[in-house]
């Protein structure tokens, strides 16, 4: 089985390219985290003999969300002698993603065997010097990304342990020091707003976030629950097809970007 994140698409692509290389099943960890809840634990049917286990997440701020991280702290399956792999997604590096996420899995028991980076086009909206790439620079990514995930799949397939990771030049200080800053201001839903002028109140923002954060729906402006489940995975902006939703200030005359998105939009 394949537990996956996604906001804008990246690593949905990502985790289904894997899924159709291995013959697994891919579980959304927000509905698994709906599904299986008992007492405070995700406890998940059991894994069947020689079933891989599999992590696919977007990185954010440096770190595994913190979505993926209470999932994974509060996860109750018998991994014993099962094969577990890693693989997030980002737009430049991941710091010590991996080694966040190794050191929760080992806190919980389980022994991650695999571990793999994939660098995407950037979805990230909310400081002034992040903004979508380039056409040319989105396209070569997406090429790389689909050669780079033909390799970790055959390792997979394999079994072996590997690790083929990102992590820029400093880690530690992107991890820990703009990481920490970005855990603690950055994730919230508290400067989205809507531009009523340009909101055709379609619904679409509000189906396409992962953790049901927006209410709305077809023919209602969309308004944030400001209830901590948060991701700021821009998924919301990045779907509208007016760009009518906006973060603050910080994406005023920004890009928009969600793998696939038709050209032209």
């Amino acid at each position: 089985m394949i537990f996956y994140l996604s906001g804008t698409g990246n690593t949905k692509w990502a985790a289904k390219t894997l899924a159709a290389l291995t013959n697994e099943k891919l579980l959304f960890i927000p509905d698994m985290m709906r599904q299986y809840k008992v007492d405070g634990e995700y406890h998940l049917p059991q894994l069947a003999d020689g079933e891989r286990v599999g992590f696919c997440f977007p990185v954010h701020g440096w770190r595994p969300p913190a979505i993926v991280r209470n999932f994974v702290a509060n996860l109750s399956l018998d991994v014993a002698g099962h094969y577990i792999y890693a693989l997030c997604t980002a737009g430049d590096n991941i710091g010590e993603t991996m080694s966040i996420f190794r050191r929760d899995l080992t806190a919980r028991g389980f022994h991650l065997n695999a571990a793999f980076s994939l660098i995407m086009p950037e979805s990230y909206m909310g400081l002034p010097f992040f903004n979508v790439d380039k056409p040319e620079k989105e396209q070569e990514k997406i090429e790389n990304a689909a050669a780079d995930i033909k390799t970790y799949g055959d390792a997979i397939l394999a079994r072996r342990s590997e690790e083929h990771l990102v992590i820029g030049r400093w880690p530690r200080i992107d991890s820990r020091f703009l990481g920490g800053f970005f855990t603690r201001y950055l994730i919230t839903d508290s400067p989205f707003w809507v531009d009523s002028r340009k909101c055709v109140k379609c619904g679409i923002c509000a189906d396409v976030c992962p953790t049901h954060n927006i209410t709305g729906g077809l023919g209602y402006e969309p308004h944030w629950n400001h209830d901590g489940s948060c991701l700021a995975c821009f998924a919301c902006y990045h779907h509208c097809p007016h760009h009518a939703i906006e973060y603050g200030r910080m994406t005023k005359g920004k890009g928009q970007y969600f793998f696939n998105r038709p050209k032209g939009r």
